[in-house]
């Protein structure tokens, strides 16, 4: 029991170092637009998502990894009307029976102007296992949104087995003017 407690302050604690990194926004930015459009050529259909959308938020790079408990972290930048309006960092906690560590992009369409102000009031927060689809060909044509929120995600590298709950939180930092 002693070692488990060690095992899970030990991933609270790296996925706390890796949140407080300097963040270079221009490479972001490079990784950012590689993300948009790697999701645009796994799915057509989302490209039109992407201008219907009241804002979103792309993780590009979103490291994840897990033995009993896993944690996942990423920065990524949010948009409105096509343009970057802020930043924000995403941290997931998960347990249950997981193994492996894997990278993955995110990208996070809000509906309506009332939801992506929900977002970038902080606190948001939900649980990706349950609502992420993940990008493929014709995936777009069948998502939905759900209290306004729609979550594609794309595997990068690694490879991760797992049936484990959690969640992600979002901290939004509005970009300078």
């Amino acid at each position: 029991m002693k070692t488990l407690k060690l095992y899970i302050a030990t991933v609270f604690l790296a996925a706390f170092a890796l949140s407080g990194q300097a963040v270079d926004h221009k490479k972001l930015q490079a990784d950012v637009d590689d993300a948009i459009a790697s999701f645009q050529t796994s799915d057509p259909g989302l490209k039109e998502t992407f201008k219907k959308a009241a804002g979103y938020v792309v993780f590009p790079n979103v490291g994840k990894g897990g033995f009993i408990v896993g944690g996942a972290h990423g920065n990524g930048h949010v948009y409105e009307n096509g343009k970057v309006v802020g930043y924000a960092s995403l941290s997931q906690v998960t347990v249950g029976a997981q193994v492996g560590g894997q990278e993955f992009s995110e990208v996070i369409f809000f509906e309506t102007k009332a939801a992506l102000a929900k977002f970038k009031e902080g606190g948001f927060a939900m649980s990706a296992q349950l609502s992420a689809v993940a990008a493929a060909e014709g995936a777009s044509a069948n998502a939905k949104y759900v209290d306004g929120v729609m979550v594609f995600t794309k595997a990068k590298t690694g490879l991760m087995a797992e049936a484990s709950i959690g969640g992600q939180k979002f901290e939004y930092e509005p970009a300078p003017k």
